[in-house]
């Protein structure tokens, strides 16, 4: 039912034009064109602890697998230098898997991409609280990370062992204390809610503990739709429920409310800032290049995969083969209508943007209209901005339509090397 739903507003809004399918790219190359400047993704795969609700590309650590990967990791970036010369690197995120799990092979990657590029901005990297120790956080900030994301998730030892987390409660605050003795210029931390018997309570328990620390940004997600999905299906996840959706806006409301009252302000759907530290985030790069197993890169009206494989992601690079397993074109329309998704993610854009993208778009005026008459969004200064009910409804939008799209890549991606194409 989502699926012909996603259908029918995809013609509606951007036509029969556009080709909503990836295709096989297994041996040729990608022709990128002319690219000045980009953002880059670095994915690190390797996890020491499975949690079993996690969907993305990930293996367990093993030491014998990680020379391979660096290798391939460092022959990537080297073919991107020679493809594309020195062109400005806006920011870097390293993301997984859990990448300080490869923390000396970082700062050999990180060196690599300054010695091919011209990097210019933040790099920000996720971590757990299983990495954080001193020596550590000497590393990343001699490798250059400025902004750092602990998955914390809950302070609450029955939702970390449900979530099959490695730590304890009693590990979080002493971990997140030695982050903060590193002066980076922002640290995030995520938390989850709307987890199987958690209570308000318990969400309030958790908020308060991370006001406590005194945190730059605070970044809370849903238990996604993931493991009820096919990739919870390929994981093999079966205990857990969707969660209700009474509870679950509850939830989010309780977040937006207790949050915006202690001095933090809504930075995306999902992130609370405070002070003037940058806003951290893993998803709102309009261009990157994407370097690693299962990685994707968007650039030059081009949205494509790595394949997933480990295996064959370092098979191929040590034949100084592409690892480009599909992609896809993207036309100007829906790179536009991605343009604006990501600014209702962000909770707001400007009216000159708008009208510089959609003003032929009579059908998404008409649309944009609705949302203010629904008190979704709302006109100030010439900035459109989500209201507290319209972030909530976006979220639920993104959970629900977004991941379904990302969720049929992966799906077919984990269980083929080598796609020959994807219907999304």
């Amino acid at each position: 039912m989502l699926s012909i739903l996603t259908r029918s507003i995809r013609k509606i809004l951007i036509g029969e034009k556009q080709d909503f399918t990836f295709y096989s790219m297994k041996g040729n190359e990608i022709e990128l064109g002319e690219l000045n400047k980009t953002d880059l993704y670095i994915h690190i795969p390797f996890c020491k602890s499975m949690c079993p609700y996690c969907p993305y590309n990930r293996i367990r650590y093993e030491r014998s697998k990680v020379k391979p990967y660096l290798d391939a990791i460092l022959k990537e970036i080297a073919l991107y230098g020679e493809k594309l010369g020195k062109i400005n690197i806006g920011s870097i995120y390293i993301g997984g898997g859990t990448p300080t799990n490869l923390i000396d092979e970082l700062a050999i990657i990180l060196e690599s991409i300054n010695e091919a590029f011209n990097v210019k901005g933040n790099i920000s990297i996720e971590t757990s609280v299983y990495d954080i120790n001193e020596t550590n956080v000497r590393k990343l900030k001699e490798m250059g990370v400025s902004q750092i994301s602990i998955g914390v998730q809950s302070f609450d030892d029955r939702f970390l062992k449900l979530l099959g987390r490695n730590y304890k409660a009693e590990d979080i605050i002493p971990a997140i204390k030695t982050v903060k003795t590193g002066g980076f210029k922002s640290i995030n931390i995520d938390l989850m809610f709307a987890l199987p018997g958690q209570k308000i309570e318990d969400l309030w328990n958790d908020l308060k503990k991370a006001i406590e620390l005194n945190i730059d940004q605070i970044t809370a997600y849903p238990l996604f739709t993931f493991p009820y999905s096919t990739v919870g299906k390929y994981r093999g996840i079966k205990q857990l429920k969707m969660p209700n959706f009474m509870i679950r806006r509850k939830m989010y409301y309780t977040i937006y409310d207790y949050l915006e009252s202690r001095g933090y302000n809504r930075v995306s759907v999902w992130g609370f800032k405070k002070g003037a530290s940058p806003e951290y985030s893993s998803v709102t790069r309009e261009k990157y290049l994407g370097f690693g197993a299962g990685a994707a890169t968007y650039t030059n009206n081009l949205f494509y995969f790595n394949t997933f494989s480990v295996e064959q992601y370092c098979k191929t690079l040590s034949e100084e083969e592409s690892p480009i397993s599909v992609s896809m074109k993207v036309g100007e329309k829906l790179s536009n209508y991605y343009w604006l998704y990501w600014r209702l993610y962000e909770g707001e854009f400007s009216t000159a943007d708008f009208k510089r993208k959609f003003s032929r778009d009579k059908k998404l005026q008409t649309i944009l209209k609705i949302m203010q008459i629904w008190g979704l969004i709302e006109k100030k200064n010439e900035i459109f901005s989500l209201t507290r009910r319209g972030a909530f409804w976006i979220h639920l939008a993104q959970n629900h339509f977004m991941l379904d799209y990302i969720n049929k890549v992966w799906t077919v991606s984990m269980n083929e090397p080598w796609p020959k194409r994807i219907e999304i």
